[in-house]
């Protein structure tokens, strides 16, 4: 089914705004779209979906802003073929629903893996929909150890968490989530349990995939072609995605800034919500 604007159904409360969006013959992603104003583009981090920006959207809305998430092919409630994941992939399919929903001068948010997608898709854009970029927590430019670029995780890790992925994937997740923050306790239980139930709705296929796109793609190259505004957030105690990447895009990125979150692991989002959030607004306006 192909959803676009035209097809929006009107109700008494007003238009219904579509929940997913077809990408490509039988694949569609699971969209959220609320408030109304200037459109904020979130696509989430490995392996979650864009329901981990529950927390923004509510407080974004009611600084009268259009909110629009994007969960990936393989992710949450977006469908789950088998195929290609990587980043062009996942660029393209960015592009076809701004494209549908017509969207224009949007800022475009992504956290960790989303963070990558969203530089890729960036590099690419020229303009056409986006006029902001905010990489929060990116697993950019690049995610594993090269012989020039000493940052970060060396590949034979990222090597054993795709085994692992295949052997026990549940205990992948929780061993995940334990270097997921600045220390195991500095999300509340509930929230943990919440984050890991989004995390097993991912296509087992879809998680081994990404791991191996993250391991693989380099986006040293396309930071050079970034040239709109861009908001780096990144938490100084990342364990996932460690701070020297943040000093990495900042390098590289010339229309670029650095808000160090002192207290945050990778889940800055989550852990220091209130200043997330507000570094977030004020870029947005």
């Amino acid at each position: 089914m192909k959803i676009n604007k035209k097809s929006n159904a009107k109700t008494s409360s007003g238009v219904v705004r579509a929940e997913y969006i077809e990408v490509e013959p039988n694949v569609r992603l699971h969209i959220t779209d609320g408030g109304k104003g200037r459109p904020i583009v979130f696509i989430p981090g490995w392996p979650l979906s864009d329901e981990m920006y529950e927390y923004q959207y509510s407080y974004l809305i009611e600084k009268k802003f259009r909110i629009i998430g994007i969960t990936l092919r393989g992710f949450g409630k977006s469908d789950k073929p088998y195929g290609s994941y990587d980043y062009d992939v996942h660029a393209s399919d960015i592009k076809t629903v701004l494209r549908k929903l017509e969207i224009k001068d949007a800022i475009l948010c992504g956290f960790s893996m989303g963070g990558a997608i969203a530089l890729r898709f960036a590099a690419e854009d020229n303009g056409t929909h986006i006029s902001k970029l905010v990489l929060a927590g990116a697993a950019a430019p690049v995610w594993t150890q090269r012989s020039d670029f000493p940052y970060n995780l060396p590949k034979k890790i990222v090597d054993d968490l795709i085994i692992q992925c295949y052997k026990d994937r549940p205990k992948l997740l929780s061993d995940f989530a334990k270097i997921f923050s600045a220390s195991e306790t500095s999300l509340n239980e509930g929230i943990s349990k919440w984050l890991n139930v989004i995390c097993l709705t991912a296509s087992p296929y879809a998680t081994a995939q990404c791991l191996i796109a993250l391991r693989d793609t380099d986006l040293r190259s396309d930071m050079a072609r970034i040239t709109i505004p861009t908001l780096i957030l990144h938490g100084k105690k990342d364990k996932i995605c460690s701070f020297d990447l943040a000093g990495q895009m900042k390098a590289g990125i010339s229309n670029s800034r650095l808000v160090a979150f002192e207290k945050s692991g990778h889940s800055l989002f989550l852990e220091e919500t209130v200043k997330f959030n507000e570094e977030l607004t004020k870029f947005c306006e």
